[in-house]
Formats: structure tokens, sequence, C-alpha cells
């Protein structure tokens, strides 16, 4: 009895441990370093220093809050929450409690964090995102975290409990099998999250026809479906269905109502870029694309344009003369994804104007895979993008000059660095394995833009 009673404590205490440390709002050190790039000699600033699996958010969505002093990330420095570092102090701040699912949007007019979580389980063990990007169908919330309040509490010690700070903005139906794509509007007052199948399918137009699956990955069958939350109501309403499988739902910051999206295959796609207005109306290709082009990783930079990557990665050999892939031709780049991705035709980062519709090669790189994901500052003077080596480059729209960076975040990192321009245009965060001993861990760095640049007038 008495061992009994013994173990029943200690596990009690156990558990106390392990909420405490779970705490939202606990603090964790300053790891911030300034690194200078070997090869550049750009100097670097690792606001993250240790192999704790870091990750930044994807460059579609905001790093920074809107005071512009932190930048939320994810780490497994407590599992399955959020963290934010401050860009001036370093010091690191866990921002959730209860874990979370999928895409993370901080707000820009307001000091607010906006996630899904599945409902009735805080921490789910059967709905993780995956490269895959499917999830198991239930009912998810939408969560508001109020940072303002946690990070004054967390500065000055004296916490309250998760509840104090997170707000469930609503739920959603199980029926609609939502999933981790999440995209807070420009207003701030909607989310937009994708729908499963069997959903979408009961709005998608009578006669519809249903695409396939596309390429090697077997991905990219429909139907799809978004809809959206009111956070501050919880009101759900629905947007639009289509025949294709919905991925990296985003939206236009400064055009609210405005969503950008893409048809996901896990590669090429035979239209990757698409809009849609919330009312559902204004459906279209952002850029029509053609065969031979192979598009990927559009963003948002600007009030009226979307960035992109029309991709040189494959060798022209790789197709007879009658365009038609010739099997082995390019290790790595299966033949099964078409006559895309070659030298033959213009490639590079583009930049689509919403409104025009024209579209510009602001640069591509001489050689290699090319540029690759991209982002751009909201004044319209630069665009950024990595490529397949981990490199970052920087381009000057106004001049067309393009310049390296930084180089050396490692071929061998668990994941690509993702740069995303700062809102005011003087720097880009990446997330990079260049400290890391085992070169796969990653951690979240600063890249400045350089001063010489910043003064340039035109």
């Amino acid at each position: 009895m008495k061992q009994f009673v013994f173990g029943l404590v200690f596990s009690s205490f156990l558990f106390f441990i392990s909420n405490v440390n779970a705490q939202i709002g606990r603090r964790f050190p300053s790891e911030k370093k300034i690194v200078k790039d070997p090869v550049t000699g750009t100097m670097l600033t690792f606001l993250t220093s240790t192999p704790m699996g870091d990750s930044k958010i994807y460059q579609t969505h905001n790093q920074w809050t809107a005071d512009g002093k932190w930048l939320v990330f994810r780490s497994d420095r407590v599992a399955r929450e959020v963290m934010a570092v401050n860009e001036k102090t370093g010091e690191i701040v866990q921002i959730t409690e209860g874990g979370y699912v999928g895409m993370l949007n901080v707000a820009r007019n307001n000091m607010k964090l906006f996630f899904m979580r599945k409902a009735g389980d805080s921490i789910s063990t059967e709905i993780k995102q995956d490269k895959s990007r499917k999830f198991k169908s239930s009912s998810m919330q939408i969560v508001e975290v109020d940072l303002a309040k946690l990070f004054a509490d967390s500065e000055t010690g004296k916490l309250k409990k998760a509840s104090y700070y997170q707000r469930v903005c609503g739920t959603t139906n199980s029926e609609m099998g939502a999933g981790g794509d999440l995209a807070l509007d420009g207003d701030e007052n909607w989310a937009y999250f994708r729908v499963g199948k069997e959903y979408a399918a009961k709005y998608l137009p009578s006669g519809t026809k249903l695409e396939e699956n596309f390429g090697p990955r077997r991905m990219g069958a429909g139907p799809s479906g978004i809809a959206a939350m009111n956070v501050h109501t919880g009101e759900v309403k629905y947007v639009v269905s289509v025949p294709f499988q919905i991925g990296h739902i985003q939206t236009n910051p400064w055009m609210p109502g405005e969503i950008i999206f893409c048809w996901e295959t896990g590669g090429k796609s035979p239209q990757r870029t698409w809009t849609v207005m919330s009312d559902g109306t204004g459906l279209r290709p952002v850029y029509p694309e053609s065969d031979y082009e192979w598009v990927t990783h559009e963003a948002v930079i600007s009030k009226d344009e979307v960035a992109m990557a029309i991709m040189g990665h494959r060798k022209i050999q790789g197709f007879d003369s009658t365009g038609t892939a010739v099997s082995g031709a390019n290790p790595g780049q299966e033949t099964a994804w078409g006559p895309s991705g070659t030298r033959e035709k213009p490639t590079g980062l583009a930049i689509v104007n919403l409104r025009t519709r024209e579209m510009k090669i602001a640069g591509q790189t001489d050689s290699g895979s090319g540029l690759w994901h991209v982002s751009g500052s909201p004044d319209g003077r630069w665009v950024v993008g990595d490529d397949f080596s981990r490199s970052i480059y920087l381009i000057d729209r106004h001049t067309d000059e393009m310049k390296l960076l930084s180089t050396g975040h490692k071929a061998t990192a668990a994941d690509h660095p993702h740069p995303t321009m700062s809102p005011d245009g003087t720097k880009i965060e990446i997330q990079s394995a260049m400290l890391s001993e085992d070169n796969r861990s990653m951690n979240i760095c600063i890249i400045p833009v350089p001063e010489e640049w910043l003064k340039r007038s035109y």
C-alpha cells in the first residue's frame, strides 16, 4: 500500500514538473551569435544556435510580430509548442501551451498569433503535419494567443494559466475534415483553411471533371476546398471547391478577401498557382503555365504582386527532339514529371501583377538549380530566393543586379532555407544548418540587406 501511495505521489510530482516545464510564457536564455559568412563576408545573426529542432514559418506567411521585435518559429525545446525569439535580446519565450497543427499565423496589425488544434485533445497524437500534407478528419479549433499580455507577464515572471492568453475562436464541424493549412485574412477578421474531399465534393458544380494524381508522388487528385472562420464570432462560411488537391493557402495582407493557393502535387503541377476571392468569385490561375514550365513556391510580396519560381533545374538532354522525356536521363529527376524545368525556355524568379496579369522575370542564377523558394519586400525594391545548394541571392528590382548574400547553409540540412523578407525590407530570415554538427539540424538566422544597397536611390 505504501509503495502504491508513493508511486502515485511520485507520478503526480512528475506530471506537475512536466506541466511547469511546458508552461506558456516560459523563458529560455539567449543563444544569439553573430557569424561572418566565410564566402561572402555577410554578417549573419543566428537567433538560435543549438540543435533543438528549430524551423521557421513557411515563406508564404508573416514571421515577425506586429511590433517588429519578435520572430515566431517552431522548435522542439518543448514538444509540439511554438517559440518566439526577441531579435534584439535573443531571449526565447514559449508562446503556446497545448500543441498546434499545421501553419502558424502571426498577425501584422496586432500582437496576436493564430493556429489550429484538434478539438478535445490539447496535444494531438493522431494529427500531424507531414510532407504529404494529409490529415485525419476531426473537429478542429482555431486558437488565438494574446502575445502582448503574454510577453509582458513572461518578462515580470507573473504568469497566469494558459486560458488567460489563449482563446478558442471557434470549432469546425468534424464533417468538414479541416486541415492544417491556415491563412489569416488581410483584415484579420477571417481565417481560411482547407477542407476534405468528401465535404468539398458537396460544393463542386455538377458535372465538374475531377483531376487525377499527377507525377511520381501520386498526389494532386481532387476535389478539395477552402472554408473560412470569423476569428471573433466563430462563424464558419464556405469559399470554394476545386477539382484538384489544394495546398499552401495564403492571403494578400494588403487586400482583404484575396486568397492565393496552389494545386499541390509534391512537384510540377499542370497549373500550379490559383487565386479566388473570399466570396468564391474570381477563381482563376495567377499565372497560366505551359507543360514545359515548372512553376513552384508562389508567395504574395506586395499589394498587387505574387513572386514565384519558374524552375530551371533539369538538363536539356533529358528529352528527345519531340519533347518526350528520356528515361534515366536526369538522375534524381523522375521523367514522370514531363518535359518541364529545363532552360530551353525562360526560367527564374518571376513576378506576376495580380491586376494587369503581366509577368516579369526578375533574375536567374547562371547555372545549377536556379532560384527555388522566393520572397520580396512590400516596397518593391528587392526580391530574394534560395537554390538547391541552400545559397541565398538578393535581386535589386530597379537595376536587375543580383548578389550572392550567403552560402554554406548545407544541402544536407533537414529542410530548405525558405527565405522571407522582413516587412520593412531591410533583412531576410532563413533557417540554416550552418552551425549544426550533424549537418541537418537548423537554426533561425537573419541576413541583412547590404547597407550600400539600402542607401541606393533611384
